[in-house]
């Protein structure tokens, strides 16, 4: 009875193993199928894809109200009463506090007190210029009767004038008098501090009892924040970014109060005053912020983003194909070499803004005879750039220069004079083509010209780069124009460019083909 129970056991084990084994080989081919198909061949590939291309540049700052109010004191004194708290709302003219007034009441009253006094003295003046204008009065009649000398006359003449001084003296003092009780009037009216705006108290820094000492300068007693529905933020930009931020340019910026939050604003103001920090040079800009619903609070730090561009529904490709390079020796680099027909010194930059010319020219809306002039120019482009493809270094050096030139520098070097160069070459070929299409560009109205001149720049100033694509796994070279960048994939066109293309991103090396 054992026995039959253990007979079953031997098979069971060897249909165990058997589904090990199965498995394990199921594993690796399933390993291996995947390996063969990311490779390619043996290439790494990116696939050219269709859709948004957004650039941002990002930067911190610090929320604040658009226009902040601090309210000091002009005059010193112990304060008595606070009226207000922290986040309270005010209004213009609202009393904030008061100081104590007792010191200025008693000065204008000790004011009026000499001002009633200088009256009385002006009264008095008064009182010996009517008598010294009578005495002088008779004294000049007498005189011209010659029956009184005239040094009498004349001493008469001088108390006259001397009352009459006398009189002037005391009205100057009654204006005095009257001037610095008014000052007195109105430091008694700066004890009552009122708010001076519509808005949020942010701070409070006086306590009742507290004594304000104004003699040096103001100081602050209140910050009030005018209107907190709409705010602001001070980014600080990097002068490498600096020039591609505008006015009007959307931002947007989280908040770590609020993370599930995204805000937006608007780029208000660029300002020219630089900072440096650490040999690092910055530029404020300041963006202005919605903030009706009130969530947002003066002092955040948010993280935000300047939108400098985004361009949509375009083609693009992730930047690992736009940066691969074939290594020497591998059939790439043959292919590069090959010589005319089968890379870009075959005239594929030149072809390719023949494309884009044609495209541009079908977006003017051009006369018969205007087309007939683009026609011919672009025509006399192609020969002058065949006529130099054919003076060219056996090498094929010579596709790249399509309005003439010096020799292009390969390998994309950095430094001064590489800028230097490339500046002098963008300089020549614009010069070339102004020649070249300059009779066209004559049959052109006004606004034909102001998008011809447009697109003309965008032409000779676009990059333009060479990629290799997996065509029926064989690979072939073609020649892509660069646009918008988000830093991880770039905006791509070209005649031979379509969606849904593999762009080979690297090779793979003989230990990973194994």
């Amino acid at each position: 009875m054992n026995q039959t129970r253990r007979r079953p056991a031997f098979p069971l084990r060897k249909l165990g193993i058997a589904a090990i084994v199965i498995a394990v080989a199921a594993g690796g081919w399933y390993v291996w199928s995947k390996r063969g198909q990311s490779a390619d061949g043996g290439y790494r590939t990116e696939t050219v894809q269709r859709g948004d291309v957004r650039v941002a540049i990002s930067s911190t700052g610090t929320l604040s109200a658009i226009s902040t109010v601090t309210v000091g004191s002009q005059v010193s004194g112990q304060i008595t009463d606070v009226m207000v708290d922290f986040n309270d709302t005010v209004k213009k003219g609202d009393i904030l506090a008061t100081i104590d007034a007792s010191t200025y009441q008693a000065q204008i009253e000790q004011g009026a007190a000499q001002i009633a006094s200088a009256q009385a003295s002006l009264r008095q003046a008064q009182a010996g210029l009517r008598n010294a204008q009578l005495d002088y009065n008779r004294k000049a009649d007498l005189g011209r009767q010659q029956l009184v000398s005239k040094s009498d006359v004349d001493l008469a003449r001088a108390s006259l004038e001397q009352a009459q001084a006398q009189v002037n003296s005391a009205q100057a003092q009654i204006r005095q008098q009257t001037a610095s009780t008014q000052t007195t009037r109105v430091n008694l009216s700066r004890t009552v501090i009122r708010s001076p705006v519509d808005g949020v108290v942010l701070t409070r820094t006086i306590e009742p009892g507290q004594t304000v000492a104004a003699s040096l300068s103001a100081p602050e007693l209140f910050t009030i924040a005018e209107d907190l529905a709409k705010m602001k933020i001070e980014l600080a930009v990097d002068e490498s970014d600096i020039g591609q931020v505008k006015v009007g340019q959307v931002v947007s910026f989280s908040a770590d109060a609020f993370p599930e939050r995204q805000f937006k604003g608007v780029v208000d103001q660029v300002r020219l005053s630089a900072t440096t920090s650490n040999n690092v040079v910055t530029y404020p800009v300041v963006v202005t912020v919605d903030n009706s619903d009130g969530t947002l609070l003066p002092g955040l730090t948010v993280n935000a983003e300047i939108e400098v561009s985004k361009r949509s529904d375009v083609l693009k490709l992730a930047n690992a194909a736009l940066r691969f390079k074939p290594a020497e020796g591998s059939p790439l680099a043959a292919l590069q070499q090959s010589g005319p027909g089968q890379g870009p010194q075959a005239g594929g930059r030149g072809a390719a803004m023949s494309e884009d010319l044609r495209a541009l020219a079908a977006t003017l809306g051009l006369k018969p005879e205007q087309q007939a002039a683009f026609d011919a120019a672009l025509e006399q482009m192609k020969q002058r750039q065949a006529e130099r493809m054919a003076q060219a270094p056996a090498q094929g050096q010579g596709g790249n220069r399509m309005f003439g030139g010096g020799p292009p520098r390969m390998g994309g070097g950095q430094g001064g004079g590489d800028a230097s160069m490339q500046a002098q070459m963008r300089a020549r070929m614009r010069d070339r083509f102004n020649q070249q299409f300059a009779a066209f560009r004559d049959t052109l109205d006004d606004a034909q010209r102001a998008k011809w001149d447009g697109a003309r720049d965008a032409q000779l100033n676009a990059k333009r780069v060479t990629i290799y694509k997996l065509v029926d796994g064989k690979p072939q070279i073609a020649m892509a124009r660069l646009g918008a960048s988000d830093g991880s994939s770039t905006e791509i066109s070209g005649r031979d460019i379509a969606e849904g293309d593999l762009v080979i991103a690297g090779e793979q090396s003989a230990t990973e083909s194994k």
